[in-house]
This record gives structure tokens, C-alpha cells and sequence, in this order.
């Protein structure tokens, strides 16, 4: 089963057009993947459908990096589990 990272990075790559390699956890959304404030926007509605969770605006503000998006979807889980 692929890690929650990993699905994260799928999402990434077929949402951004990006490299699979050119995500790594340290990435920052905005900077290093190029996203602009829609893409923020519709990353946060694909990793609320991939994981079936509810990411509330002020937690999707701190999001930064990919590691931010990780930590934030495994606090999510557990709380549903």
C-alpha cells in the first residue's frame, strides 16, 4: 500500500505536470513546484477527496511544504480511525 506521502506525490505529479523526482518532502508548493494560489486551491480539494478528509482553511493556510500536506492528512486519518 503506498505511503501517504507517496499518494500525495502522485497527486502532485499528475495535478502540477511535475516530475516525480522533482517532489520531494522539503518541496515548498509555491516555490519548488510552481503552484500559484488556484492550484493551492485545487490541491487541497484532490487531497481532501484522495484521503476523505476535511482540511479546514486555517490548517491549509500552514501548508507549505509536501511534508506540511503530509503530517496534516496523517492527523486527519487518525482522527477518523
Amino acid at each position: 500500500m503506498a505511503t501517504v506521502f507517496e499518494r500525495i506525490r502522485n497527486v502532485l505529479v499528475e495535478l502540477l505536470g511535475v516530475e516525480t523526482s522533482a517532489v520531494t518532502p522539503e518541496s515548498t508548493f509555491v516555490g519548488d513546484l510552481g503552484c500559484d494560489s488556484l492550484d493551492l486551491v485545487e490541491l487541497v480539494i484532490v487531497i481532501e477527496d484522495e484521503f476523505n478528509v476535511e482540511i479546514c482553511d486555517d490548517e491549509a493556510e500552514l501548508i507549505v511544504t509536501v511534508s506540511d500536506a503530509v503530517r496534516e492528512v496523517e492527523r486527519l486519518v487518525g482522527e477518523v480511525a
